[in-house]
């Protein structure tokens, strides 16, 4: 598994991906999943992919070397969304030669991939690209787009990042996102590659590649929990059974009519019995039999 996010902002673009592809008990495997296509001055393109490592590999090498019917390559496509289909041809080819074989071993095609980049001319643009070679662009309604263990860094993006979000953020926001997934799934791990692209620039402006010994995500890391905790016991406690009139944080009020589903017991059953009298402990019935 893997965890991947790219980001489109009014500023440029942020790219993060993990680099862990299995992590069996004793057996942890790390492969880099951030490839550049680079042609300064012309085109600054990234491609990051999440699913079955050998159909990822096999993507990149004949992505780089493809020819669509117009004539174009990855290199020499006038537009990133022509890239993108070049990409999606690509795809699709792998699919065609190697899908059936691997269904015969029960493995399944499985790819995904973000790509994006600016190309001299145009904007940026960023893309998601499915199995079967097709994709989507990321707009300003949805800025961003995430591949392989998503759901754990979800919720930090969707509260922070916006177009107008500048890319040292979104970079800070991307590391905490992934810092969650790393505390919540053992198939996403170290080391981690950041690619941050300024607008216009054609070419890769800050890029770093982050292990356990990188003071700024270790920051991240543990600056993140602290604040977190301390955001956490700041909020007060929920109000039970409250007066009607009672205002602020009342969870339930004693006027509330909630009540749990409950499943009635088999008829027939009879109620446990209760003792009339509490029984005596034997160091009680010890100390009676004393007097």
């Amino acid at each position: 598994m893997t965890y991947c996010v790219g980001m489109r902002l009014n500023a440029g673009l942020v790219f993060l991906s993990d680099s862990r592809t299995n992590a069996g008990v004793d057996q942890v495997g790390t492969f880099r999943k951030l490839s550049v296509f680079e042609i300064p001055g012309d085109r600054m393109l990234v491609m990051m992919t999440a699913g079955n490592l050998s159909i990822s590999q096999s993507i990149r090498q004949l992505v780089s070397t493809l020819i669509d019917d117009a004539g174009h390559t990855i290199w020499t496509a006038p537009s990133v969304y022509d890239a993108a289909r070049i990409l999606g041809q690509a795809v699709r080819q792998v699919h065609e030669r190697d899908a059936r074989t691997l269904a015969d071993f029960g493995i399944e095609f499985n790819v995904s991939i973000i790509f994006g980049g600016q190309v001299k001319g145009e904007r940026c643009r960023l893309f998601q690209i499915y199995s079967a070679g097709n994709f989507i662009e990321a707009h300003d309604e949805n800025t961003y787009f995430q591949i392989g263990e998503a759901k754990y860094g979800k919720p930090i993006i969707d509260r922070v990042v916006t177009p107008a979000t500048s890319l040292d953020d979104a970079a800070k926001c991307a590391l905490i996102s992934m810092d969650s997934t790393l505390r919540s799934n053992v198939s996403v791990g170290l080391p981690l590659d950041l690619l941050v692209y300024e607008n216009d620039q054609l070419a890769v402006t800050h890029f770093v590649t982050i292990d356990e010994r990188n003071e700024y995500f270790q920051m991240i890391r543990g600056t993140w929990g602290d604040q977190l905790k301390h955001v956490f016991e700041g909020l007060e406690a929920p109000v039970w059974n409250a007066a009607p009139e009672t205002q602020g944080t009342v969870l339930h009020s004693s006027n509330a009519g909630s009540k749990p589903v409950r499943v009635a017991p088999p008829s027939g059953l009879a109620a446990p019995q209760v003792p009339s009298a509490p029984l005596q402990t034997l160091s009680q019935q010890f100390h009676d039999g004393q007097q």
